[in-house]
C-alpha cells in the first residue's frame, strides 16, 4: 500500500468490504479511498481491476458506498430500506457490463467488459443486493463499537458476531476491558490525626 494512506479493511463479503472504505463513522471518520487512485487500488485488491478513475467516478462510488451502508444498516435493524439508497444501488447494478465467470479451480470471478469503474460498481451493487435481500446464508449486523457502527455480514455459525473486524474494533474493546479491570487503584490519601 502506498505510504500515507490508511490500510484497507478487506473482508470476505465484497459489498461490506466496500462500505468499510469509510470507517469510524460515529467517531472521527477515516476515509480509505480519498483519491481516485486509491479507489483503483481498492478495486484491484478486490478482484475488480479497472483502467482508471476520475474524480466524478470516485464521487459516484462513494454515493454507492453510502447507499449500501444505509440499506444494510436498515436491514440489520429490520427497518424499511431507504428509497434513495435503493435507487442508487439498483441503478449501479444495471448500468455496467460485468459477468461472472468460472475459474479452473471452480471459483467465481467477475469479468468486467470494459474495465471501468462503472463495471466494477455493477458487481459491488449486485453483491449488496444478494446480502440485503437475504439470498446469501448469513445475517446483516452492526458493529458493537460505539465509534464504528459499521454494517457487516455475519456468517458465523451462531450469527452472534459483535464486531465488524476482530483485529480492529474487537481488539480495541478487549484492550479497554482489560485495562479497566487491571487498572491500579489510585493511592489512598493518608488521613492525619
Amino acid at each position: 500500500m502506498p505510504a500515507g494512506f490508511p490500510d484497507f479493511r478487506l473482508g470476505t463479503v465484497l459489498a461490506t468490504s466496500f462500505t468499510a472504505t469509510l470507517t469510524e463513522r460515529r467517531g472521527e471518520p477515516v476515509e480509505r479511498i480519498p483519491t481516485p487512485e486509491r479507489l483503483v487500488d481498492w478495486l484491484a485488491v478486490s478482484g475488480l481491476a479497472v483502467d482508471s478513475c476520475t474524480p466524478a467516478e470516485l464521487a459516484h462510488a462513494r454515493e454507492l458506498r453510502e447507499s449500501i451502508h444505509a440499506a444494510a444498516t436498515a436491514a440489520a435493524l429490520q427497518e424499511a430500506l431507504p428509497r434513495a439508497a435503493l435507487r442508487v444501488i439498483n441503478t449501479c447494478s444495471t448500468q455496467g457490463q460485468a459477468a461472472p465467470i468460472l475459474t479452473p479451480a471452480g471459483d467465481r470471478e467477475w469479468h468486467l467488459a470494459t474495465a471501468t469503474v462503472e463495471d466494477a460498481l455493477t458487481v459491488i451493487a449486485a453483491d449488496a443486493i444478494t446480502i440485503i435481500s437475504g439470498e446469501r446464508d448469513g445475517k446483516l449486523a452492526l458493529c458493537a463499537s460505539p465509534t464504528c457502527q459499521a454494517a457487516f455480514f455475519d456468517t458465523s455459525q451462531s450469527r452472534t458476531r459483535r464486531w465488524c473486524d476482530m483485529n480492529t474494533c474487537g481488539n480495541r474493546h478487549k484492550k479497554a476491558r482489560f485495562n479497566a479491570t487491571h487498572r491500579k487503584p489510585p493511592p489512598s490519601s493518608l488521613i492525619g490525626p
